[in-house]
């Protein structure tokens, strides 16, 4: 595993505050009225800081969308054995059901924000597909076909995906981690590819 240096932890630990700043302020107000000058003077940086790591103010919630990806993909990487189709919901629940309650009021707020902001949901949309193409990877090294480890990504990435959507929309539903157990076992019903148990 390589390590990061002093320079990439200082870039990540800026990212991670601009992150949360913008996340913050989205869920306080909507997208449309936050500024990158909002996000700036929340997280105790300069604008100009603010446009060297991220383009635009919707791509600051970049980091905290990915870090959630990157825990399910280590949970599954880390997961034992048994048949797929067992394994990746057990996963999913897993994942989604820890999720700290103040975290999930923060998502509910930026996942409305992806239904009525294009920019914001360009890059929710790049988030699941960079998730999607990881998993993919995950899969090959654990053994599963090439033409299996697509469709299976593709499912379980777009059951997270739906399932989180669809909590957002409707609050008093259940819980995103119940969502998206029955999208996965809907989306997945005939893909042969998770009968098998893969490689550990």
């Amino acid at each position: 595993m390589q390590t990061q240096t002093l320079t990439e932890r200082r870039r990540a630990a800026t990212e991670r505050e601009i992150a949360v700043a913008a996340a913050a302020l989205f869920a306080e107000h909507s997208v449309a009225q936050v500024t990158a000058e909002q996000i700036a003077a929340r997280a105790g940086i300069s604008v100009r800081t603010f446009y060297r790591y991220f383009p635009r103010k919707e791509d600051a919630i970049a980091p905290i969308l990915t870090a959630g990806a990157a825990r399910w993909q280590a949970a599954f990487a880390e997961a034992g054995d048994g048949p797929l189709r067992t394994r990746i919901p057990r996963v999913i629940a897993a994942q989604l059901g820890a999720q700290n309650p103040a975290d999930l009021d923060t998502m509910r707020a930026l996942l409305r924000g992806v239904e009525t902001d294009a920019e914001l949901r360009d890059v929710w949309l790049r988030v699941n597909d960079d998730s999607e193409r990881r998993l993919r990877e995950i899969l090959r090294d654990r053994g599963v076909a090439a033409l299996d480890s697509r469709i299976i990504a593709a499912v379980s990435t777009d059951a997270i995906r739906i399932a989180l959507e669809q909590w957002a929309a409707e609050p008093d539903g259940p819980r995103p981690d119940a969502i998206a157990v029955d999208v996965f076992a809907s989306l997945s019903a005939g893909v042969s590819g998770l009968d098998v148990g893969g490689r550990s």
